[in-house]
């Protein structure tokens, strides 16, 4: 096992040269990273965890091809988006019962600060999948528009516009209008 002072890019080097153990601690060390993303863009347990697996596939299987040209972040920030957002289009393609489910509502003894995170949940899943993305990459993962940009292949502007109109959208949804705009610091919590 690898000391766990090895940074990402010696155990980037190390897996892309076949060395199982350096593959293993770089995705332990990014697990956690890569399933928030996934949760966050997809809102839905199991299609997170079936992003989040493939995402990792899709590492595991790609590191040799990391080329170096940008952070090893923002390369697995990007191949864990493409996974997310592919796993919401096969979502919709998916036949949707006809019966809605009862509501469980919110349990009385739960906390006001989870009764906002699932709320804020909630309305996080009624955005359209690339405003989700942009708005968890700028607000879960801190990247700036540019490296959002990268990772989504748009222009900065595109990703500004997409994150101010998810923001309005999350604004109104949550009965916050005078927000719209501002970033949320929940998203991250």
């Amino acid at each position: 096992m690898p000391p766990d002072g090895d940074d990402d890019v010696e155990l980037v080097a190390r897996a892309a040269r076949g060395d199982r153990d350096a593959l293993d601690a770089l995705l332990d060390r990014h697990i956690d990273r890569v399933h928030t993303i996934c949760a966050r863009i997809l809102a839905n347990r199991e299609d997170a965890l079936d992003a989040t697996q493939e995402a990792l596939l899709a590492i595991a299987r790609g590191i040799g091809r990391f080329d170096g040209r940008s952070s090893f972040t923002t390369w697995l920030y990007r191949v864990t988006t493409n996974a997310a957002l592919d796993e919401a289009r096969r979502r919709s393609r998916r036949p949707m019962p006809t019966a809605a489910l009862p509501d469980p509502g919110v349990d009385a003894h739960l906390d006001a600060d989870v009764a906002h995170r699932l709320d804020l949940d909630a309305a996080l899943a009624d955005l359209p999948p690339d405003f989700r993305a942009a708005l968890v990459l700028r607000d879960v993962a801190d990247l700036d528009y540019a490296q959002i940009g990268t990772i989504l292949g748009i222009p900065p502007g595109t990703v500004r516009s997409r994150i101010s109109r998810g923001r309005a959208a999350l604004a109104r949804a949550l009965g916050n209008p005078a927000t719209a705009g501002r970033r949320p610091t929940e998203l991250g919590s």
